[in-house]
């Protein structure tokens, strides 16, 4: 005890003046026998049976007397404000006991009618009886469980414990009995000195003391069970109970703690305890020296090891807990009243002494907030580091991480010489995770420096570190990166899935292009075409086919993933056109790459593309190769050729061979590029996989006559493949075409023969042959008028007429053959139509006879009625019916007359046909000639000719 420090944590409140008054109607003063407090008041009991209640500053509040002799107990309550006491009262009878225990509900007082006040008794209980014999009272204490139990212990001089549990107030109560011990020769020695109730849950156990043992019942057991804990006790006041439920008893050689299972701790303090008391984690006592016979208050705070509060005193009668403070209470009544200081005034008096280690230790036991704690260590670090103490300096700061700005500490180890306290700082900040990207790029900047591997090896590569991203990870690789840590930086980037950065260091910086392929090959799909985009421009240039092979398995898959549904898993993979970019300096390999993607997959979603591309580079007549063109230097540089004519020689032979080998490939190409044009455009279907007009740009761009000729055709734009006949002056391939082209019964062209016909005819040379064979097309088709086929060949001044002898001929010979044939047609018609003009005037001007015995209709003979028609048919009126207008006979032909005729009328307005027609004739000139025939187109208006009324009716009645 001697070493324990002493301070003044408490100070004495009110002026240290306070004391217990009397009654303002208190002649004789009166002694206090009990006390207590709670809920605001402390309550004394006098032995005059008088309790007075005070409130802050012990001002007295009220007062009343429970009972008519002396108080002996009493215990205010928390939960409720009820008092409990026990007191002598007038004994009635010789056999009945004088000491009661009552109950009294403080919120409830007498009515203000009454000459006194006094609250409300609700219990009155006698507390020995024939079963519970009478004994002297040494010891009391209540505890609340669920409101209104109330369970009372009464301990008594002879050994034993009477125990009340229930509702005193509606009297609903048992009694049951313990016994401590059952020595009655040492009856002085058994009185039950002290009583603590110990609650953990269900379980409610009772700590009872004498003066020579401790003993614990548990009374959640029925019956309950006796524990006898110790062997020692002590007297009464020297008995209290902690915070945690440990009992406490003082002896004069220690003071001993006692939980369920035994003794526990126990703090050598010399001398006699008078008083024992537990207040807030602090253990009070109130010690009297033998050899002086003063008497002195200690404040323990057992924690710290330290003397909270020190003060002699008067002999103290009771000690009590309210309104934050001790109450020590003299027995001359006067009372002391000793507060706590605030935290920030006990700190301020350990600061100024440099006692940082009480400091710490006073906050953390008194579960101060964080920050508190924090801003003591900091004084603490701050105070070491101004003593050049930096290693202890650090070790405080890093107890403040998380509480105090990081880079508050930082600053002050930023020099060299103190770089591995800042190296600590640090780990500890990552290993809290609260480090930022500055601090993780100190922190490696501080292991590159010290050049720690090692370190650097346990920072980067520690199982726990990526994992819960206790540093940033980029900053990581850029720093060792930078440092030239590149092993380091990979496993990071690896570790933590940064697939961008760990290529980033392979290829810039290792070049190790193998391992950079075999990485990607191991990343998922979606992955791995992420980082194609964007190092595949190196991996091309380095490694083409290792690149490709694995595009093409990004692309595919390979097989068996892509099962029954085939269009739609194609439709997830990667499409071969978002990697175009990476080939843009290498077009041979992105020729091979597309290739090898078509051969392997039929029905991809970007085929319209990939043929687009592929055309491109088929059609096109010339592809650089970098690479070839350095290997070839290279090989001729290795040769060794020394002499300059020899070197100019090789130089002029390479570039011939050169040249026949891009001829050669050239033409390779151009053939591939024909059989895309062919396979991508299969007959059945209107529209190619590819686009049409982007094709016919680029043969006409590189000039490739053969794919040209293929779109046209395929187009049906037969023009313009003759056009490139001509503009050849391949005049056996023009005529082959136009024979393949020009048939109209195979859905060609004819009017190409004319074309062609013009070609020659404007030609300025001999080529009579291909005229007489163009010639005999024209004439077997009739696709030219003779006069324009003079005209056209007229042009022509290498021709003789010679050439078109036999032509004209033939075809004079024909249309004069022609024109007798129609002589003759016009005669005929001429004959019949004065005929016709003839009967139309006989039947205007004469009678007509009908002769006919027998009805056109039923063959029977003619009787009357009858009807005769004008073109000679005679009917019964029976026979006809209800049709008497027209002749049965020549009705349809007749009709069908007035059909044409009003078919013609409305062909007349429908101006698209006639145009059509004259268009798609050979001859329009028939075509026009024809409608004039008809009638349709006349001046004259058809409504203004008048006619005979054909099948009029004459009516014959009979006589």
């Amino acid at each position: 005890m001697y070493q324990w420090r002493k301070f003044e944590f408490f100070e004495e409140k009110y002026g240290a003046k306070c004391a217990i008054p009397d009654a303002e109607d208190d002649v004789v003063e009166k002694k206090i026998e009990c006390c207590s407090s709670g809920r605001g008041k402390v309550v004394t009991g006098f032995h005059d049976g008088v309790v007075s209640f005070f409130d802050r500053g012990l001002k007295f509040n009220y007062a009343f007397q429970p009972h008519s002799s002396s108080v002996l107990f009493l215990q205010q309550l928390k939960q409720r404000n009820i008092l409990v006491t026990i007191g002598e009262d007038e004994q009635l009878t010789p056999q009945q006991s004088a000491l009661c225990l009552k109950v009294f509900d403080l919120d409830k007082m007498q009515p203000e009618s009454s000459s006194t006040t006094s609250p409300d008794c609700v219990g009155i209980l006698r507390i020995f009886t024939n079963q519970f014999p009478e004994a002297k009272i040494t010891s009391f204490w209540v505890l609340e469980e669920v409101p209104p139990i109330l369970l009372i212990a009464i301990g008594l001089d002879n050994g034993s414990i009477y125990c009340i549990k229930g509702d005193i107030a509606r009297e609903r109560i048992t009694r049951f009995k313990l016994q401590v011990e059952n020595n009655h020769s040492a009856k002085t020695l058994s009185a039950v000195t002290g009583l603590g109730f110990r609650v953990d849950g269900q379980s409610l156990q009772l700590f009872a003391v004498t003066p020579s043992s401790v003993s614990l019942f548990s009374l959640h057991q029925q019956p309950p069970r006796r524990q006898t804990l110790d062997q020692i006790g002590c007297g009464v006041n020297s008995v209290a109970m902690s915070d945690r439920f440990e009992l406490i008893i003082g002896r004069p050689e220690a003071v001993y703690f006692y939980e369920v299972d035994g003794r526990g701790p126990c703090w050598a303090f010399e001398g006699e305890k008078k008083l024992l008391g537990w207040f807030r984690g602090y253990l009070l006592c109130v010690i009297a020296d033998q050899r002086t016979g003063k008497h002195t208050f200690n404040i323990y705070d057992l924690k710290n090891r330290l003397i909270a509060h020190s003060a002699s005193v008067k002999e103290v009668s009771h000690m009590l807990f309210e309104w934050g403070n001790i109450i020590l209470i003299m027995n001359d009544k006067s009372a002391l009243c000793i507060g706590e200081k605030d935290m920030e005034s006990k700190l301020d008096m350990l600061f100024k002494k440099n006692l940082y280690t009480v400091a710490i230790n006073l906050v953390q036991t008194q579960q101060a907030d964080a920050a508190a704690t924090a801003e003591v260590l900091r004084k603490y670090g701050d105070h070491l580091y101004s003593k050049q103490d930096y290693d202890e300096a650090m070790a405080q700061y890093i107890l403040t991480i998380g509480h105090l700005e990081p880079s508050y500490v930082i600053q002050k180890f930023l020099d060299a010489q103190r770089i591995y306290n800042l190296t600590n700082y640090l780990e500890k900040l990552h290993e809290k995770g609260l480090a930022s990207k500055d601090h993780t790029t100190l922190l490696l900047n501080c292991y590159t420096k010290l050049k720690d591997v090692e370190k650097l090896n346990l920072f980067i590569k520690s199982d726990d570190s990526i994992g819960e991203l206790k540093f940033d990870i980029e900053t990581a690789i850029r720093v060792c990166r930078a440092a030239n840590y590149h092993e380091h930086a990979m496993y990071v980037a690896k570790k933590a899935g940064r697939h961008e950065w760990y290529l980033k260091i392979l290829l810039e910086d290792l070049g190790n292009y193998e391992e950079a392929l075999e990485y990607i090959s191991r990343l998922e799909s979606s992955q791995a075409g992420m980082t194609i985009k964007e190092y595949g421009k190196i991996l091309i240039e380095h490694k083409p086919m290792e690149t490709i092979q694995i595009l093409i398995r990004l692309c595919t898959e390979d097989g068996d993933k892509r099962g029954q549904s085939n269009g739609v898993y194609m439709s997830m993979l990667p499409s071969p056109v978002d990697f175009l970019s990476i080939f843009i300096h290498h077009p041979q390999s992105l020729m091979d790459f597309l290739e090898k993607y078509t051969n392997k997959v039929k029905d991809s979603p970007a085929q319209v593309e990939i043929h687009n591309t592929l055309l491109e580079l088929y059609i096109s007549n010339e592809l650089n190769f970098p690479s070839m063109v350095q290997a070839n230097d290279s090989e001729n540089y290795l040769n060794g050729v020394s002499a300059k004519t020899m070197a100019l020689s090789a130089q002029s032979n390479g570039k011939i061979a050169d040249h026949k080998s891009s001829e050669q490939d050239k033409d390779k190409r151009h053939e591939k590029g024909l059989y895309l044009l062919k396979s991508a455009w299969p007959p059945e279907t209107e529209h190619p996989l590819y686009d049409v007009d982007l094709a016919i740009i680029l043969c006409e761009m590189n000039a490739f006559k053969d794919g040209l000729l293929y779109l046209y055709e395929k187009m049906k734009l037969y023009k313009e493949v003759i056009a490139c006949y001509m503009q050849a002056h391949d005049h056996e391939g023009l005529i082959a075409c136009c024979k393949r082209l020009g048939d109209s019964v195979k859905g060609g062209d004819p009017s190409l023969w004319a074309d062609l016909l013009k070609y020659f005819g404007e030609l300025g040379e001999d080529c009579s042959k291909e005229v007489k064979e163009v010639l005999t097309y024209i004439e077997r088709d009739d696709i030219l008028p003779p006069i324009i086929v003079l005209q056209t060949l007229s042009r022509n001044p290498c021709l003789s007429l010679s050439v078109i002898k036999d032509y004209i001929a033939r075809k004079l010979e024909r249309e004069s053959k022609m024109i007798e044939e129609d002589r003759q047609a016009i005669e005929k018609y001429q004959e019949d139509t004065l005929a016709m003009r003839k009967e139309i005037q006989d039947l205007r001007t004469n009678a007509r006879i009908f002769q006919l015995s027998k009805c056109t209709a039923c063959t029977f003979t003619l009787d009357l009625p009858a009807v005769h028609f004008m073109c000679m048919h005679s009917f019964h009126l029976r026979c006809l019916g209800d049709n008497e207008k027209e002749c049965p006979e020549c009705a349809p032909e007749y009709r069908s007359v007035l059909e044409m005729k009003r078919n013609l009328e409305q062909n007349s307005k429908d101006q698209d046909r006639f145009f059509q027609q004259v268009k798609g004739s050979k001859d329009g000139f028939s075509v026009i000639a024809e409608y004039f025939g008809k009638g349709i187109i006349s001046k004259i208006s058809n409504g203004s000719s008048s006619g005979p009324r054909t099948g009029m009716a004459s009516s014959i009645s009979g006589f």
